[in-house]
């Protein structure tokens, strides 16, 4: 079987199931992050100390859209897998384990404005997202590639996150 293909009790599953159960969960993340950051971006976060490799901020709203949308299809992927895949399982909690720890980021670094907080998330983050392209790996190996440059600006904002925790604490 190919991605586009799966079996529920032994019957194709729908796409248009596949389609929700990829989409929703990751648009609701982008949203509930989004409403967190949203009101913070010119209050809190403008009056902290920044380092200099800090990107403008209009940069987060496109880079973050075309990361949900290659996670959304990379889960896609996984899922139009035969549910009875050796990995397929796991690889799809370790997705929304490191899907719910994304969402935690933007409520313990903005909702609680503690850099601190967000760095503990953020690291855990990252390990969770390289278990999801590990998992990934075996079963479609173009669905881990598309989590690839969401690691890379993780990694990134890890570092973003890690300085302004050192330049504000």
């Amino acid at each position: 079987m190919h991605p586009g293909q799966s079996t529920l009790a032994g019957r194709p599953t729908p796409p248009l199931q596949r389609f929700l159960i990829a989409v929703l969960p990751v648009v609701a993340v982008s949203v509930a992050g989004s409403l967190v950051t949203t009101p913070n971006i010119p209050t809190w976060y403008a009056g902290l100390a920044k380092p200099g490799f800090t990107p403008p901020n209009w940069l987060f709203g496109p880079v973050w859209t075309a990361l949900y949308i290659m996670m959304a299809y990379a889960v896609w992927r996984i899922l139009s897998l035969p549910k009875e895949r050796p990995g397929r399982t796991a690889a799809v909690t370790a997705f929304f384990v490191q899907l719910a720890l994304n969402c935690l980021w933007s409520f313990a670094f903005f909702g609680a404005h503690s850099p601190a907080a967000g760095l503990v998330v953020i690291a855990a983050l990252i390990v969770a997202i390289l278990a999801t392209i590990r998992a990934f790996w075996p079963l479609d190996r173009i669905a881990a590639w598309l989590l690839v440059p969401y690691l890379a600006w993780v990694t990134y904002a890890t570092a973003l996150n890690a300085a302004i925790w050192h330049l504000n604490g």
